[in-house]
């Protein structure tokens, strides 16, 4: 990945972003940055708001305070052609590849630049073969329908759509879930090698250590709707953060307390 010190202009900046859902609170006045070319990962258990941190940055949902800029632009309160003029500019990974089930996988994959972009079909289908040659797949595996995929090859294709429209920033939900950790590391190489490739910023949301590892420049642990650290991932194993501790090292005991029901 790029090193981002050479441009400290945030690709991405938030700036006290907060979201309740009645009386949960889920975001409580987060703050981070996301660097050009870098590739940041958010860690955390569920429920402490990976998920809807996305969510607000993608403008699925409408924090209840707070500032979300990409490329200096406020995006909080956009909508119709504004934020579809933002969202151009975002590739996006689902966590469970979310593929459409009466599709071929090469329409999946050019999906965004038919029904985005107004591309010709022939135009866009060859586009699509060209990127999931890009993830290891070939020709004939762009005729087949979801149904006829294994998991890895979802994950595969799609990671071909996300990087279909070539975008700027690519946003990655729990990309190895599911996968056995070979078929995950293949994931993650894939994903280093495509962002790199692109000249792409990066922002990935995982349980998944070994992944975030692999795939990450920075890391920021959410825990209870707060960020709690921020630093680089290689950094991590000396964090002196026990709550980053417990949670990279998967253990049961220590300031992280998670909600069990006796049996």
């Amino acid at each position: 990945m790029n090193d981002a010190s050479s441009n400290r202009t945030p690709k991405i900046k938030i700036r006290g972003l907060s979201k309740a859902f009645g009386d949960k609170v889920v975001l409580d006045n987060v703050n981070l940055d996301i660097f050009p070319g870098e590739s940041v990962l958010v860690i955390g258990g569920s429920g402490s708001g990976k998920s809807v941190l996305l969510k607000c940055i993608l403008g699925l949902l409408h924090p209840d305070s707070g500032s979300i800029e990409v490329d200096g632009e406020e995006v909080v309160g956009l909508m119709g052609e504004d934020l579809d003029r933002i969202r151009r500019k975002f590739g996006m990974l689902f966590q469970n590849a979310a593929l459409f089930d009466s599709l071929t996988v090469w329409e999946n994959v050019a999906f965004g630049l038919i029904q985005g972009q107004g591309r010709p079909r022939a135009e866009a289908r060859k586009t699509a073969l060209e990127k999931l040659a890009a993830v290891g797949l070939g020709e004939d595996v762009g005729s087949l329908m979801p149904a006829e995929l294994s998991g890895g090859m979802r994950k595969r294709v799609g990671l071909a759509r996300a990087i279909a429209t070539e975008p700027e920033i690519i946003f990655f939900d729990e990309p190895t879930t599911g996968l056995d950790p070979i078929m995950g590391d293949v994931i993650d190489r894939l994903i280093v090698k495509c962002v790199k490739q692109l000249g792409a910023t990066a922002l990935s949301i995982t349980h998944d250590m070994a992944s975030a590892r692999r795939i990450s420049d920075r890391t920021a642990m959410l825990y209870r709707g707060n960020i709690i650290w921020v630093g680089p991932t290689a950094e991590i194993d000396r964090s002196d953060n026990p709550y980053v501790d417990q949670f990279i090292n998967g253990r049961a005991e220590g300031p992280i307390q998670m909600q069990v029901r006796a049996l």
